[in-house]
């Protein structure tokens, strides 16, 4: 039996958890902006759709510290961002590319 095509390429989770206040999180750290960004970013690039790259909310991944996080599916690489160039590094370098971004890797 064949395994069948998965219907996205990338599935992106970024991580947009609110704590309470004093709490880490990553959305203290801009995350759902960020993906907002990265969201239309791909859109822009046509990046977008089936058999190419979803870009999605997620609660809490249990990370915070390493915050902000999201995690590329199905290779399963976690990554931190701090600003768009980040998020446009990985886009461009994982996403289109297929290159992990170690400097942004989160063990």
């Amino acid at each position: 039996m064949s395994t069948p095509e998965p219907f996205f390429r990338h599935h992106v989770f970024f991580c947009c958890n609110q704590r309470g206040p004093g709490e880490t999180c990553c959305n203290n750290a801009g995350a759902s902006e960020l993906r907002a960004y990265a969201k239309d970013r791909v859109k822009a690039l046509g990046l977008n759709g089936q058999g190419k790259v979803r870009i999605n909310q997620a609660g809490c991944l249990d990370r915070c510290d390493s915050g902000p996080v999201m995690v590329v599916y199905p290779e399963g690489v976690w990554y931190t961002f701090i600003d768009r160039e980040d998020v446009d590094e990985i886009i461009h370098e994982h996403l289109q590319q297929g290159r992990i971004v170690e400097r942004l890797r989160v063990e």
